[in-house]
């Protein structure tokens, strides 16, 4: 039998109201000894997911801990399929402690990190992938990463990954069955068959797997660096894009000489904005050291916005910077356009070919709407569709992929060889091991004890 166990489910601090949570056998038990309804003697008087009004008693002193509300939810219909007690106390440190240290004290024991969730898991309520999903809806930055992590709490990515997994289960059947039963009066599978369906399984991990960049993005943020040399207006993008007067903006070049970095959201996708101090070679050593952290936030950078003054011609400056773009997702800003234009685009082309132009003028607030659908763009890649929810955004469901992805090539490299069906079955098996380890169908119990271990208390 499990423990019953609890766990404060609010965030410590002060707060409208604090919750503890119990789960297991003896939930309602435990409650019992230390709630005193407001109408009746037990709250096992009381219905199942009823609310109910009343006060927290301390058995030994009977002195009044709080008052509060308590809901009792009979398995297995709860988050994680055994009885469940929620006790809705007063906001604050002090109150969820005192109700917790008699829970406790009355048999229940210390939930461990996710231990609710992983419950849920056990006892069938989610598969693997959907647990994971409630710590992504729990730290989502945006709406769209709400969205994504939700999608996978309902089913999105278990259902695709199902449809995969049943598909290998089919073939690994047929291939049993030519192996054990040579003799009978059975289909046999061909090789062209066993081809065919080994292409439609790794372009179905191959769609997965295309969305893993975006995914990243979507529940990470975008690393986003401004560069550029002093004066070209870094820091007035900045201040555009987040609205606000973030950065200080002057007419002296050399005004940003440390990093600042903000996050906003474009659409959805959270960016973190890193304002750097201009590229230029400078006696200032504050300055200096400013320039030097600037070349290193770029090179760690998802995406780089590099700004040029359209009012004058490019300087070896500017140049030395373009050096460093060559092979770096970029997107080029032609800023001051409400100056006169000095620069040509074709001059800019020719330096960055294949990089996306953007002619825009900060002072007047032109092409800022182009510059947000553009980072839209190279983020979904043309190839996903924002409203599609089954984004690959764990690093652990990726690296699973990319072994099922192996997997499936090696067989797929073996039937075309014509290599007898025991070495086949051997990769298509794994492949449906590797698939099943994201639903956690075929994963070990260390793996499952560490993923819940990054879980938060109460969850």
């Amino acid at each position: 039998m499990n423990a019953t166990i609890a766990a404060i489910a609010t965030a410590p601090g002060e707060a409208g109201i604090g919750i503890v949570r119990l789960s297991g056998e003896k939930s309602l038990e435990i409650l019992d000894h230390i709630f005193m309804p407001t109408k009746g003697n037990s709250i096992k008087e009381y219905q199942s997911r009823r609310l109910t009004h009343g006060k927290i008693i301390d058995p030994k002193t009977k002195q009044v801990v709080d008052e509060v509300l308590v809901t009792y939810m009979k398995a297995p219909f709860t988050y994680t399929a055994e009885d469940v007690v929620e006790i809705d106390c007063h906001g604050g440190i002090v109150p969820v402690r005192k109700i917790l240290e008699l829970v406790l004290r009355c048999g229940a024991r210390m939930a461990e990190p996710g231990e609710f969730t992983k419950r849920a898991f056990l006892n069938g309520r989610m598969d693997l992938s959907q647990a994971e999903a409630v710590m992504d809806l729990i730290s989502a930055k945006t709406d769209k990463s709400f969205d994504v992590a939700f999608g996978q709490l309902e089913g999105s990515l278990s259902k695709q990954v199902k449809k995969i997994t049943d598909t290998l289960l089919e073939m690994m059947a047929n291939i049993t069955v030519n192996i054990d039963y040579p003799d009978e009066d059975i289909e046999e599978i061909t090789y062209q068959e066993l081809l065919k369906g080994a292409n439609h399984i790794k372009k179905d991990i191959e769609q997965l797997l295309r969305s893993a960049y975006t995914g990243k993005i979507i529940k990470e943020g975008l690393n986003t660096v401004i560069i550029g040399k002093p004066n070209v207006g870094k820091s007035s993008l900045m201040n555009a894009l987040l609205k606000e007067s973030r950065a200080i903006v002057t007419e002296v070049p050399g005004t940003t000489r440390d990093i600042i970095e903000e996050f906003l959201s474009i659409q959805g996708i959270p960016l973190k904005i890193i304002d750097t101090a201009g590229i230029r070679e400078t006696e200032d050593l504050v300055e200096r050291i400013g320039v030097e952290r600037s070349k290193e936030f770029f090179n760690k950078g998802d995406l780089v916005i590099f700004i040029v003054n359209a009012s004058e011609s490019l300087t070896e400056e500017d140049k030395k910077i373009i050096e460093l773009l060559q092979n770096r997702k970029t997107i080029v800003l032609m800023n001051k356009t409400d100056l006169p234009i000095v620069l040509e685009e074709e001059e800019i082309k020719n330096l960055l070919p294949n990089k996306k132009i953007i002619k825009i003028s900060i002072v007047e607030e032109k092409g800022l709407k182009e510059l947000e659908d553009t980072i839209v763009d190279m983020v979904y890649g043309g190839q996903i569709k924002q409203k599609e929810a089954s984004f690959i955004t764990n690093v652990r469901h990726k690296d699973t992929l990319e072994k099922a992805k192996m997997s499936i090539e090696e067989g797929i490299d073996a039937i075309k060889q014509e290599l007898a069906l025991d070495f086949i079955e051997v990769d298509v098996k794994n492949t449906w091991e590797y698939l099943g380890e994201i639903t956690g169908d075929t994963v070990g119990e260390d793996v499952i004890d560490q993923i819940f271990s990054k879980f938060c208390l109460g969850k």
